[in-house]
């Protein structure tokens, strides 16, 4: 008697354990699909919402949003995309009257000059015309407009052909840059000494002026604090990407001209292998 009853109960033990295993099982599905469930619809919830902003005409919301995207969601086939999306929103409120935390609004002063403000704030005169909307350098004293207030740097990843404009650590915008063949460009922490719009290239026995198809500079040059060598445009955007100049940092035209017009004279560049 006392043999079955043993054997009954270890029958009785394992149909429990059994039991509790489907249960445990069935649950943990029930669990993850409704996770999974979840997550698509708050994937969903939040594209439509930033698409929303951005139609409506609400940058910063819509910026926002992108972002978290790109945070909640960084396994999705589509955060290249909503990366995108945030640094074109990132000009595009860099360059519209929105006060952002970076920007503030400042008064006109009589004996203003756009040039003073820009040289007080650390900006361009460019990019006080682009947020004000400003089509000359003509400014009327108790006019309140939108500056710049705080550092851009440029970062340089030679390795991969990018060039990252931030601000306080945040990527404003990323782009796609040709840099020098055989490693040539120098690696370091320079700055930004000169600006030239249209730059006559100055090459051994020669100057070649801006309008040439053969001005290898492109539309804008910025030197660097290091003789010879700076970010310019180019003739040969087919090359952007790949390591094929004689040092310099090369953008396409549109690029070097935005980058141009968003950083000012003094601005840090960090170039690394």
């Amino acid at each position: 008697m006392d043999k079955k009853i043993v054997i009954i109960i270890s029958a009785c033990v394992i149909a429990v354990a059994v039991l509790l295993s489907v249960f445990i099982n069935r649950s943990c599905r029930v669990n993850n699909k409704n996770s999974s469930g979840q997550s698509s619809t708050s994937l969903s919830i939040l594209v439509n919402q930033a698409r929303q902003a951005e139609i409506k005409g609400n940058l910063t919301q819509a910026k926002d949003l992108y972002q978290k995207l790109v945070e909640n969601f960084s396994g999705s086939t589509e955060v290249a995309s909503w990366q995108k999306k945030t640094e074109d929103i990132n000009i595009r409120l860099l360059f519209s009257a929105v006060i952002t935390p970076h920007s503030q609004v400042y008064e006109i002063k009589p004996g203003d000059t756009l040039n003073k403000i820009a040289r007080a704030f650390r900006t361009t005169t460019e990019l006080i015309m682009k947020s004000n909307n400003l089509t000359d350098a003509k400014i009327i004293p108790g006019r309140k407009i939108k500056v710049w207030n705080a550092p851009f740097t440029i970062f340089v990843d030679k390795s991969q052909n990018i060039l990252l404009l931030k601000c306080d650590e945040e990527l404003i915008k990323s782009y796609t840059v040709s840099t020098g063949k055989n490693n040539s460009t120098p690696v370091g922490t320079f700055k930004i000494t000169t600006k030239l719009p249209n730059p006559t290239w100055f090459k051994t026995g020669s100057a070649v002026p801006p309008e040439s198809p053969d001005n290898v500079l492109g539309t804008r040059w910025m030197g660097f604090n290091l003789a010879g060598y700076g970010i310019h445009g180019t003739t040969e955007p087919k090359e952007l990407g790949k390591q094929v100049t004689q040092g310099c940092v090369r953008l396409a035209n549109s690029d070097v001209e935005e980058l141009y017009s968003i950083t000012p004279i003094g601005t840090e560049v960090t170039i690394v292998d």
